[in-house]
């Protein structure tokens, strides 16, 4: 006689495994990103894809706690709450076209496209952004476009962006970034030194750009031109 247990996963569509990380998803929406943001939308995001897929199987029992996770070759994926938080802070209502400065394991990519139209992202990795890219596609989504390059010069030949969200810690704000970004945009950037940064998000009005300073945080560097050096 089947357990009730395995009834119910019959009933859901979902084996066991599949159904134990959806618990877990729910669990992280409810126990560490409703505390950082009421934004339906960034919850709803988080609560569907599946996180566990875009790091290592032996990292799969951790993807749903609250740790940044490596992805090979120095970089991380970032901790639920700050891509929760970063997010949120685009203020995205889900027609916008939005520019993303460090695919990583394509993660933050996944969450962009639940939230927004249409997605660019770059990657100065090239390994990492092939990765992404097998994944993103597994997972079903296909409103992004992905570049290996040097990110901190943008992508002018697709802006002006309505956000733009840097995962990589700048020493300072690339000026490309902010003059791609259309009126009204919003830019979600971490700036400050090698080991800590603030969050900024800079709002451009016209000729001029409002800047807020949301947290303290630490990101892995920003290679580039108009980052720091490799």
């Amino acid at each position: 006689m089947q357990s009730r247990r395995n009834q119910r996963y019959q009933k859901t569509g979902l084996s066991e495994t599949q159904q134990d990380y959806h618990i877990a998803r729910r669990r992280m929406v409810q126990e560490q990103l409703r505390a950082e943001t009421t934004d339906r939308r960034v919850l709803d995001a988080m609560a569907k894809i599946p996180r566990h897929l875009f790091v290592e199987e032996g990292l799969w029992g951790q993807a749903y706690s609250d740790r940044p996770l490596s992805i090979g070759e120095g970089q991380t994926i970032s901790q639920p709450r700050i891509v929760a938080m970063m997010t949120a802070a685009l203020q995205l209502m889900g027609d916008e076209k939005v520019l993303e400065i460090g695919t990583g394991c394509g993660y933050q990519t996944a969450v962009l496209c639940e939230c927004a139209r249409e997605v660019y992202s770059i990657e100065r990795i090239g390994s990492l952004s092939h990765r992404a890219r097998r994944r993103l596609y597994e997972i079903g989504d296909v409103r992004f476009h992905l570049r290996i390059g040097d990110g901190t010069v943008g992508w002018p030949e697709h802006a002006p962006f309505d956000a733009i969200i840097v995962t990589a810690g700048a020493p300072a704000v690339p000026d490309a970034l902010v003059q791609q970004l259309a009126d009204g945009g919003r830019l979600v950037i971490p700036v400050g030194g090698e080991c800590q940064q603030q969050l900024l998000r800079m709002t451009r009005r016209g000729r001029d750009v409002v800047t807020e300073r949301l947290t303290a945080c630490r990101f892995v560097k920003l290679i580039g031109e108009a980052g720091w050096p490799s």
